[in-house]
């Protein structure tokens, strides 16, 4: 079983974001879709990238966006990685000369060997739970034993993630990386630090020895100091 790599998305804060990254964070994700609580402006993404310190990726998740919408974004923020969640062609996701990932919703009977072949050119797939109408982002678990053993290494698990549940999940799909959301918020868009040094303790535990009352405390809302 590998150490999985661990995304927070929907950094709205560069000071959230240099703290995910103090805590052993290996991405930060960057939300450019408007209808999201969690979407972010020009400026605020800008000042958030320069923030990070080396080997942090800063990845830019877009849903149905125009190429010129996500060219404008390139022109101005340092993203190391595109996250697609909408109904992009792998031609399209292709086109802007950086790596990527392909979100797939996990509808019934989905083929994610037909999926993993039809977006070949993408660093990996990102499974989250499905619910009709919403991209991503909808807090819920799927059920984690559809997804083959013979697919993990490409797989970003996203999906009512949190403290209590990543071990379990590492454990059973082993996927090559974690994607943590609203497992690491006090309310929609607003990141807990409580929450982020709980659930990196539970995510990767030989980085440092997590307090167990630090456990028992992550449901209070608010931001601890640093």
């Amino acid at each position: 079983m590998t150490q999985p790599r661990v995304k927070i998305c929907g950094l709205r804060q560069a000071s959230d974001a240099v703290f995910a990254a103090q805590k052993g964070v290996d991405a930060i994700g960057l939300v450019f879709y408007p209808p999201s609580p969690r979407s972010v402006d020009m400026a605020t993404a800008k000042e958030i990238a320069q923030a990070l310190p080396p080997f942090v990726s800063c990845v830019g998740l877009f849903v149905d966006a125009t190429a010129s919408q996500i060219d404008k974004v390139l022109s101005q923020v340092p993203l190391s990685l595109l996250q697609f969640h909408g109904d992009e062609s792998p031609e399209f996701c292709d086109q802007f000369q950086l790596p990527w990932i392909k979100a797939v919703r996990m509808r019934p009977n989905i083929d994610l060997h037909q999926q993993r072949q039809h977006y070949k050119g993408a660093q990996g797939l990102l499974l989250d739970a499905y619910k009709p109408g919403v991209p991503g982002g909808t807090g819920d678990q799927f059920d984690w034993h559809r997804i083959p053993a013979d697919i993990a290494e490409d797989v970003v698990l996203a999906g009512g993630i949190d403290c209590y549940n990543v071990q379990q999940a590492i454990r059973q799909v082993n996927p090559w990386a974690i994607d943590v959301s609203g497992g690491v918020e006090s309310d929609k868009g607003v990141k807990d630090r409580a929450k982020i040094t709980a659930f990196m303790g539970q995510a990767k535990p030989n980085l440092f020895n997590l307090p167990s009352k630090l456990l028992n405390h992550v449901e209070i809302k608010g931001t601890p100091s640093d």
